[in-house]
């Protein structure tokens, strides 16, 4: 009977080695050398039209500017914060038509915290290229945008993929200035106290984070191909996150889009394409766990290409396969099962805001120790809202 254990046990090891790749931000950086590598810069606005390159630092921050300069009714650059070397963190608002509609549900894109994982960096200028010249021509996007408050960060780490200098993201590395993971270097929900400080790059996002009520959010990887949804700090059967199966709806909606325009995206750590994170590998203080738990938005780690720095003349085709399931994602917002609505409390009083009806199909009360306020939400859609009432956020929940 012993024996039969450990041949079983043994199995189990093999198939599970098998089954999956190593995370690849697991390990340290080691140079790519499976093939040779073409990493074309873009060093005017003008090379980049062309979307077969990497901007230079400069003309990334020219065309964030130029978005915002071109298209004035409909975003706004925000600045994040900025890097040890006091490079810009960037994020494009985009607001659609009427900006001051702050009931829609504000969207997150987030990428390259690691420096050197920049095919998210690309994707995201690209996505803000689109959504921006397409409002007014394309129904889908028009609508997207009338309904949805779209934030991309499309750099969150400009000191690591710039780390040879502005001119070139060859040579860009995985770590801040400080040489420090940022992805492990957010506080820890589950009590594991980061190893080093936490950095001017992570502070910024979580303060930017705090400013706003992001329902939903994405945080762009490379060096592999997969949705990476939460928890990372357990593996699914030390700890299933309550929306497992909707993360797991999510990522196949993502991964079968890819699929229609190549059939082999997605396929280098699953079959399916999506993993729970600590079934892949168990990390701590990332940024997934922190967001999730602490803040009340579902955010997911998009792994989007196996090579970190991939090839430029790749890019286009990365776009050609990916832009559908990335436009796709951002619409996952207006889908979002209700949740149990929050309570709003003042703990030194137990002073509670009453919200009813919530969910609601259209007017809410909110009702206040020293008042009683109406809203009325019939002319907007589905979604989740803030209602500032007293200078509180009240979540109100409209189906």
């Amino acid at each position: 009977m012993k024996q039969i254990a450990t041949l079983l046990f043994s199995f189990l090891l093999v198939f599970s080695v098998q089954a999956q790749k190593p995370r690849p931000d697991a390990f340290p950086p080691v140079p790519d050398t499976l093939a040779p590598k073409v990493v074309n810069m873009a060093s005017t606005l003008e090379e980049m039209a062309s979307w077969n390159r990497y901007p230079t630092y400069e003309v990334y921050v020219a065309m964030m500017q130029r978005f915002a300069a071109d298209y004035p009714s409909l975003c706004h650059l925000d600045t994040i914060g900025t890097s040890v070397q006091g490079r810009l963190i960037l994020s494009l608002a985009i607001t659609g038509s009427n900006p001051t509609d702050n009931y829609r549900p504000e969207f997150l894109y987030s990428s390259t915290m690691h420096g050197d994982e920049v095919t998210g960096f690309y994707l995201m200028l690209r996505l803000c290229d689109t959504l921006l010249s397409s409002y007014g021509t394309s129904a889908e996007i028009t609508n997207l945008l009338d309904r949805v408050r779209i934030y991309i960060n499309p750099l969150s780490n400009p000191d690591g993929t710039y780390r040879s200098g502005n001119h070139t993201v060859a040579g860009s590395m995985r770590y801040n200035a400080n040489y420090v993971d940022l992805n492990r270097n957010y506080p820890d929900p589950f009590g594991t106290d980061p190893l080093n400080p936490l950095q001017v790059e992570n502070e910024a996002m979580i303060q930017y984070v705090q400013n706003h009520h992001f329902r939903l959010s994405a945080n762009l990887h490379g060096g592999s191909e997969v949705m990476n949804y939460p928890w990372d700090s357990f593996t699914s059967f030390q700890q299933l996150n309550e929306h497992a199966t909707w993360w797991k709806e999510v990522g196949k909606r993502f991964v079968d889009t890819c699929r229609i325009y190549d059939s082999q995206r997605f396929r280098d750590v699953t079959s399916s394409g999506y993993i729970n994170g600590g079934d892949w590998y168990v990390i701590s203080n990332g940024r997934q766990d922190y967001f999730n738990y602490y803040h009340n938005m579902r955010e997911i780690t998009m792994e989007l290409s196996s090579a970190k720095t991939l090839s430029s003349d790749r890019l286009p085709h990365y776009w050609h396969c990916m832009s559908h399931s990335l436009i796709n994602y951002i619409k996952e917002i207006l889908a979002i099962p209700n949740d149990t609505p929050v309570d709003i409390t003042e703990p030194a009083n137990n002073n509670a805001f009453r919200v009813y009806p919530n969910p609601t199909h259209g007017h809410v009360t909110v009702v206040t120790p020293s008042n009683v306020y109406h809203y009325n939400l019939s002319n907007r859609p589905a979604g989740i809202y803030f209602l500032t009432v007293e200078g509180r956020p009240v979540k109100v929940v409209k189906l």
